[in-house]
C-alpha cells in the first residue's frame, strides 16, 4: 500500500528506477494498389538481417512528439506527415540491450510523393502490410496495434485523404477504403454515405490520360470539415 504521494518525498531517482524511453514510428503509405509500411534492416544482435520499424531513443531535452518528429524528419525529410500516437509498450525484456519503454505512433504518406534520401535508400523498404511478419524486437505486435488503430481511425476521421492526391475520383476514394480496411464495399452505399457527409468539393474537372472513361474529380473540404467538427459533427464511414 502506498502511504503517500510519490511526488511528495522523492528527492532523487536511483539507478534501478532509470529506464530508457524510445519512440517507434510506423510509417504507412498507399500507392493505389496496396497499403505498405516502411521498414529498415536491423543491425542489433540477435536480430541482424530482420526488418524493424523506424525508431530512436528519446533525448533528455525533448518530448515524445519532438522525438518522433525528429525520426520522421531524418528518415523521410518530411515534417508535415499525419501522425497519431497509438500505445505504450513496456514489456520488461522487450529490448536486448536493456530496459526500454517505447511509445508507438503511426504516420501516413502518399508513396508517389515520397522519395528516399540516397544515404538511406539501401536500408529502407516498403512492404505490403499483409506480408509483414517476423520483425525484430516486439515490432510485429507494435505494427499490428498501429494497423488496427489506423483502420479504426479511418472510419472515424477523414485521415484517408492524407493518402490520396489533392484531386481524386470517387473510385479512387472507395479503393483506398477497401485496401486499408481489407474488405469490399458496396459502390452505391459507399457513395451515398460519402455524399451525405457533404465534405467533398466538385472540381468540375475529369481525369486526364486514363485508359478508361474519365471520372469526375473532387477534393476534400478541410475548411468546411473543421467548421462542422466544432459544431459537433462526427465523421463516420
Amino acid at each position: 500500500m502506498i502511504a503517500e504521494n510519490i511526488n511528495t518525498h522523492i528527492s532523487a531517482i536511483d539507478d534501478k528506477h532509470k529506464v530508457a524511453i524510445s519512440v517507434d514510428s510506423v510509417i504507412m503509405g498507399y500507392d493505389e494498389e496496396s497499403l505498405k509500411v516502411l521498414l529498415i534492416e536491423c543491425n542489433t544482435p540477435p536480430y541482424e538481417g530482420k526488418y524493424s520499424l523506424l525508431g530512436e531513443l528519446v533525448n533528455p531535452n525533448e518530448t515524445l512528439d519532438e522525438a518522433v518528429q525528429r525520426v520522421l524528419q531524418y528518415w523521410t525529410g518530411r515534417e508535415s506527415l499525419y501522425l497519431e500516437e497509438v500505445k505504450t509498450f513496456s514489456s520488461v525484456n522487450r529490448h536486448p540491450l536493456g530496459r526500454v519503454i517505447t511509445v508507438a505512433y503511426y504516420s501516413l504518406v502518399e508513396i508517389k510523393k515520397f522519395t528516399f534520401d540516397e544515404t538511406h535508400q539501401k536500408n529502407l523498404k516498403w512492404i505490403d502490410v499483409n506480408k509483414v511478419k517476423d520483425l525484430a524486437f516486439d515490432h510485429d505486435m507494435i505494427f499490428q496495434e498501429c494497423l488496427e488503430k489506423l483502420r479504426q481511425s479511418l472510419r472515424e476521421k477523414p485521415i484517408g485523404f492524407n493518402l490520396l492526391p489533392k484531386k481524386f475520383s470517387l473510385n479512387q476514394l472507395q479503393n483506398l477504403y477497401e485496401v486499408v480496411l481489407g474488405l469490399e464495399l458496396d459502390k452505391r452505399n459507399f457513395r451515398r454515405k460519402i455524399n451525405s457527409l457533404n465534405l467533398l468539393i466538385d472540381l468540375n474537372e475529369t481525369q486526364q490520360d486514363v485508359a478508361h472513361r474519365p471520372a469526375k474529380l473532387f477534393s476534400f473540404d478541410y475548411e468546411h470539415y473543421s467548421k462542422q467538427r466544432r459544431q459537433g459533427f462526427k465523421f463516420e464511414i
